[in-house]
């Protein structure tokens, strides 16, 4: 790699000529230009550490608060095109999926990289149905919270404290170890989520019936009272099935980038994923759906939303829902996510807060300022309806993100222990504090 180059012109296209597959920076602090190049439309940030005012010069670094425009992984798990509003697992739509695929056969695709056959499936689902009960003294440590302990909370410590029930788990290296832990966690999920439920509202713990389908049996854990077999209802059964398949990945979010970050460090899978839960646990992670019922509440009726849609505009209040950090247009799980709404609404009855959410999405969509701010309805805008519709507490929400993120998270940990371009992850920080300077002793300062 070249460190002082000579720029292309007319009269220099012999041996000087400049590869076409690189970026050309001109350090104007020395007159330098280097040729770095480009693969995958971005260059290695570690090439810039050549670009140097002396030699005992650090050398440059970007300062990128947020990763805004940083890729730290290369990753073969799921892809965003958000200014087309596309997202794909392992290639596929996510429409597709979600119209034809159950989660788990999801979580297979995510997982092994390619969707299973039936015998396949067969199996994985029976691996995953002999993995859902947890072991007692699991339970009781649950037992342990306080009685108005968030879910959210209990389900980060459950699973952190799953890594001292399967110490095997720090076999990394070992493939065969490795997916029975990812078994064990896709299947222990929806458990530990309806113990943390009961021990809420003060009922006891209900064990899975593992004669019904993934969500199935978690609305038995969750539901079921004295009944001697609990019979989901099957419009609520699919709607739960179908978010969670939306759920499954979406890049490297926070959440998923903690995941890689404690994974780098090659801690056991129920430690990253407790690392992974405590981000999504946060409020502008995990909180998005419930932020939007508040909103919608607060709007309180149709006819308050003109005077709403004036406070977002003059910044007195933030329009919830809309917007996304990658999509710049329609989040296409929000389109899924309303036509599971009229379905669910169906057997709930219809939540009032859907009108104010279609007029508010109407009126917004024929705004020109929302338009060309690019700010389209996201995932959230209509999940936590349909989530109260169903009977989940807003505090059961980012619980049931976690349990349909689980395999994706997975998927990515998995895939950055395998990638042999990842290290430790360790970013850089510019150092902004005092320099060097000697102790003061108390009576003098």
């Amino acid at each position: 790699m070249a460190t002082k180059t000579t720029p292309l012109t007319e009269e220099n296209t012999g041996k000087d000529t400049v590869a076409k597959d690189t970026l050309s920076i001109t350090d104007n602090r020395t007159g330098k230009t280097y040729d770095l190049p480009i693969e995958n439309g971005s260059i290695r940030a570690l090439d810039l550490r050549q670009i140097k005012q002396s030699p005992d010069d650090f050398g440059l670094m970007t300062y990128d608060p947020g990763f805004a425009n940083t890729a730290s992984v290369k990753s073969a798990v799921s892809a965003i095109d958000g200014e087309k509003g596309i997202l794909t697992y392992r290639g596929y739509p996510i429409e597709q999926l979600a119209e034809q695929a159950s989660f788990l056969e999801v979580a297979y695709l995510l997982i092994h990289g390619e969707l299973p056959k039936q015998a396949e499936l067969d199996d994985w689902d029976h691996q995953i149905t002999t993995h859902t009960f947890l072991h007692e003294n699991v339970k009781k440590l649950m037992e342990g919270f306080r009685y108005d302990a968030h879910p959210m909370g209990v389900f980060v410590s459950t699973v952190a404290a799953l890594s001292t029930f399967y110490p095997d788990a720090k076999k990394l290296d070992d493939a065969e170890c490795r997916m029975h832990q990812i078994q064990r966690l896709i299947a222990k999920t929806p458990t530990i989520a309806a113990f943390a439920y009961r021990h809420r509202i003060g009922l006891p713990y209900m064990y899975p019936d593992n004669s019904l389908s993934y969500t199935g049996n978690l609305l038995n854990m969750m539901y079921r009272t004295s009944e001697p077999q609990f019979e989901p209802q099957p419009v609520l059964e699919k709607a739960l099935d179908v978010l969670f398949v939306l759920h499954g990945d979406h890049g490297q979010n926070c959440s998923t980038s903690s995941m890689r970050g404690v994974g780098s460090s090659e801690a056991d899978p129920y430690c990253a994923m407790a690392a992974a839960a405590a981000a999504l646990y946060g409020p502008l992670h995990g909180g998005a759906n419930e932020a939007v019922l508040r909103m919608l509440r607060q709007i309180g009726s149709t006819s308050n939303i003109p005077g709403y849609i004036k406070r977002v505009k003059n910044k007195e209040v933030r329009l919830m829902g809309f917007g996304h950090r990658v999509y710049k247009n329609y989040d296409p799980r929000a389109k899924i996510v309303k036509k599971i709404a009229d379905q669910v609404f169906e057997v709930t009855g219809r939540n009032p807060l859907i009108d104010i959410a279609l007029e508010l999405e109407r009126i917004a969509l024929e705004d020109d300022y929302f338009i060309s701010h690019k700010l389209y309805p996201n995932v959230d805008f209509y999940s936590g309806i349909i989530y109260e519709a169903m009977g989940f507490p807003v505090e059961m929400f980012p619980v049931l993100f976690a349990i349909g993120r689980t395999p994706g998270w997975l998927a990515q940990w998995q895939e950055g222990h395998l990638d042999q371009d990842q290290r430790i992850a360790r970013p850089r920080q510019i150092y902004l504090g005092s320099d060097a300077r000697d102790y003061v002793a108390m009576e003098k300062r």
